[in-house]
């Protein structure tokens, strides 16, 4: 988006959980450049969270960021308000964090422990972050957008133990979404975001062989980016979705339809 483009969430308070590197990252940044004020958390990569802020801030934008577990309810508790006072409102919030199971060390832990953590995380985490959402979002003077992450094959299932554990608990996100949407509006808009084959971390462990088929079998012919997943983010958070809640937009390339 050029600077002369028009910037869809001008004047907006946005916040995306998990920001420090990959999807999140690229949410945030994206906001960013469509004129948001942008809040951001990480867990443990200080150091990406900060690369992340100089971004934002290099764009214009006023940033602030939160060290937090978004599993942990106490630590989750003052990060809606906290958000708000900072930036002054809150318009939009997205709830992108999530476990990862599929590189370093819970890669190797057992599958109760791999599925106990994105029970936690994405689910749970999910959950009580868009519960908080909806009650700060609604008193706002235009009331507010959530946007949740589910995953593609939810839809259509994909072998494997890893699979399994992701279609569980991103089909609970999705399904949660949905009530959701009815319990809040017309108040507070939520959507759901199912991205598909994304290149981040994973995806630089897996062999060429893998990535290859994997571009060959998706109809657009290749891998989606990070950036791909934050256009259709800025999309549901700014007013051109204003008549949308309750929806799921595939960003797969097609692989899913």
């Amino acid at each position: 988006m050029s600077e002369s483009a028009p910037k869809p969430l001008e004047g907006r308070g946005v916040l995306v959980t998990g920001a420090s590197s990959g999807i999140g990252r690229a949410i945030a940044i994206a906001a960013a450049r469509a004129g948001a004020d942008v809040a951001i958390t990480f867990k443990s990569n200080a150091a990406g969270a900060r690369e992340t802020a100089e971004q934002i801030r290099a764009l214009g934008r006023r940033v602030v960021s939160f060290q937090i577990d978004i599993a942990d309810e106490n630590q989750l508790a003052r990060l809606g308000p906290d958000a708000n006072d900072r930036l002054g409102r809150l318009d939009a919030w997205i709830n992108n964090a999530g476990a990862d199971i599929l590189t370093g060390s819970a890669a190797s832990s057992s599958d109760v422990a791999r599925m106990d953590l994105l029970l936690s995380v994405d689910l749970r985490g999910t959950i009580l972050a868009s519960w908080q959402a909806a009650r700060i979002l609604a008193d706002q003077r235009d009331g507010g957008v959530i946007v949740n992450m589910s995953w593609d094959h939810v839809l259509t299932g994909m072998p494997g133990t890893n699979p399994q554990l992701f279609a569980a608990v991103k089909g609970g996100v999705l399904a949660f979404s949905k009530s959701l949407a009815r319990s809040v509006a017309p108040r507070v808009r939520v959507n759901v975001l199912a991205p598909g084959w994304i290149e981040t971390s994973f995806a630089s462990d897996l062999s060429a062989d893998r990535r290859d088929a994997v571009a060959k079998s998706t109809p657009l012919a290749r891998w989606g980016t990070p950036d791909d997943v934050a256009g259709a983010a800025v999309f549901l958070a700014s007013p051109a979705a204003a008549f949308m809640t309750g929806q799921v937009l595939l960003v797969g390339g097609g692989v899913v339809m």
